[in-house]
């Protein structure tokens, strides 16, 4: 059935749609119509190092993949003959550096390791430096690539040059860096390749023809990348081999199952989202955030460390965008200072379950709870976000997260309310740039991700961007979901609108009024705080990261 064009058959059928995301993969069976059937998931540990490094294994990658496909396959909600197509999405900007077998050779560097800051700063400045770019350098990435590789060492290029400068047997040894979504890919089917999406913040392919991106040697040579450890290149939405022999029966599929180009989170999310049309936003919280749509044109804000690059979306472009850490401030407030494994906790002391020492989906549902008992504006606790630096609005990976204007009176409630308003104000600082990017106001923001199941994240979010928030159905899923769709599309050769327009909203939220004039002055303090606190946060932890500019 996989050859198959016509989309009533391709309906009937169904995609394992994998998602690998940071802290684990979801792996689903996907319908046709974008309905998950049936998932799993499993947990991925993440090694943060002291000097700005955070890495995770390929090998558990693909360990929790396997089990939790083959263990969702032999549960049997469809029949296997029926899954016709592999999609894989998940984290985006990670590097895996494979040897000419196919072997990774050390651990994944993340989206989060800022390694990579210092030598690629030495590529990027120049005699004329405009925040930090060099004038020159930067237009004719601007001009050819549509953005430029962020200072803060967290793009590929920068991993790719920290490899070279800090593990040059590594370097030699690599035949091909590969996005972790392309590696799943090479783990399927044997073939080393990448989208047009995927390589994007590698920033050394030329995007102004979108339906022929390809490598450009001026950026190679700009970026010190060598082309013979690239991937090649092939379209979104296209068939890129069957699945192994061997992986086919590890997992109990069909060895006639075909794997369609791998894309990253942001962009299956949007797809999964339903905001397909040109110039609809979504917003996606997990672990980070980003706010974005697609857009017909190539443009670029080096100011804001935003660009459109190449979507997911045959023809089009999208808006790239990211906030570092969003639920994962939950995550911290939980398991760093709640629920912490140390004395008070051995002790019996903490408030929360005797024994609890991390987050479980109670924990997030009892913050919900805390949050929407508190009044707007968290009885005047502020917290800023940025507990790994920031990339969009601004990109400073010295800039550190803070409660501030705590009192004698402020109470846990209080500051899980703040954690929840404080990415509604940074979404808010992402939302304006993305408008004067695209120049052009937005509608409605459809909603997606973990955070999208609370109801009183929502209502913020509706309220602090003066958005109506359109939360939709089985928003945990919009990766995975957005993966298969896109699977149908490769197989059907039909437009994306003709194939995604059966993503359902749960509900509205609509602004509320009374609120209007509190988070515009919030927002306001806010943005001073960034301002002012800046050169105080690049003091305090340039001594502390050896991969400083400075």
């Amino acid at each position: 059935m996989a050859e198959t064009t016509d989309l009533d058959t391709l309906r009937e059928r169904y995609v394992l749609g994998i998602d690998l995301g940071t802290g684990g993969p979801k792996v689903a069976i996907v319908s046709g119509s974008g309905e998950v059937v049936d998932s799993e998931a499993r947990p991925n540990t993440i090694d943060v190092l002291a000097d700005g490094g955070v890495q995770q294994s390929p090998a558990q990658w693909w360990s929790t993949v396997s089990d939790a496909a083959r263990t969702l396959v032999a549960r049997g909600a469809v029949p296997a003959s029926a899954i016709v197509a592999v999609a894989c999405t998940g984290q985006w900007s990670g590097t895996v550096a494979v040897d000419a077998a196919g072997q990774p050779l050390m651990d994944c560097i993340t989206w989060m390791d800022s390694r990579g800051s210092a030598p690629i700063a030495k590529r990027v400045g120049g005699l004329v430096p405009v925040d930090g770019y060099g004038l020159t350098k930067a237009l004719r990435w601007i001009r050819i690539a549509g953005g430029a590789p962020g200072l803060s060492g967290k793009d590929p290029v920068a991993h790719i040059l920290f490899i070279r400068q800090s593990h040059p047997d590594v370097y030699e040894a690599t035949a091909t860096f590969l996005e972790p979504v392309d590696y799943l890919n090479l783990r399927l089917t044997g073939r080393r390749s990448a989208s047009y999406d995927s390589i994007t913040l590698h920033w050394v392919t030329d995007n102004r023809r979108i339906d022929r991106v390809d490598y450009h040697p001026t950026l190679l040579r700009l970026a010190g990348l060598d082309r013979a450890k690239l991937p090649d290149l092939v379209p979104p939405a296209q068939v890129i081999g069957n699945v192994l022999p061997d992986v086919a029966a590890e997992i109990g599929l069909s060895p006639d199952t075909v794997v369609v180009t791998a894309m990253g989170d942001v962009h299956s999310a949007a797809i999964g989202s339903g905001a397909v049309a040109p110039y609809a936003c979504h917003l996606y919280i997990g672990t980070s955030s980003w706010l974005t749509c697609h857009v017909p044109f190539k443009r670029a804000s080096i100011a804001n460390g935003i660009a459109t690059i190449p979507s997911a979306i045959p023809g089009r472009y999208m808006v790239a965008d990211e906030q570092e850490t969003a639920g994962g401030c939950l995550t911290f407030l939980a398991n760093g200072m709640f629920l912490a494994d140390d004395e008070l906790a051995a002790r019996g002391d903490d408030a929360g379950d005797a024994g609890a020492t991390s987050a479980t989906p109670a924990t997030f549902a009892a913050f919900d709870a805390m949050a929407a008992r508190v009044p707007a504006g968290a009885n005047g606790v502020v917290f800023t976000p940025w507990l790994n630096g920031e990339r969009t609005p601004v990109d400073d990976h010295l800039t550190r997260a803070s409660f501030t204007n705590l009192s004698l009176g402020t109470s846990r409630a209080d500051l899980v309310r703040a954690v929840y308003e404080g990415v509604a104000l940074n979404s808010r600082w992402m939302l304006g740039a993305v408008e004067k990017l695209v120049r052009k106001p937005s509608g409605p923001i459809n909603f997606v991700g973990g955070g999208a199941k609370a109801d009183v994240w929502a209502q913020i979010l509706a309220d602090v961007l003066a958005r109506p928030i359109r939360q939709m159905a089985d928003p945990i899923h919009a990766g995975v979901r957005g993966a298969a769709l896109m699977a149908v599309v490769a197989l059907c050769g039909r437009p994306i609108e003709d194939v995604a327009g059966t993503v359902k909203v749960r509900r509205t939220f609509e602004p509320d009024p009374a609120n209007r004039a509190l988070y515009d002055q919030r927002y306001g303090h806010f943005l001073r705080y960034y301002r002012r606190t800046k050169s105080i946060h690049a003091a305090l932890n340039k001594q502390a990261d050896p991969g400083s500019r400075a």
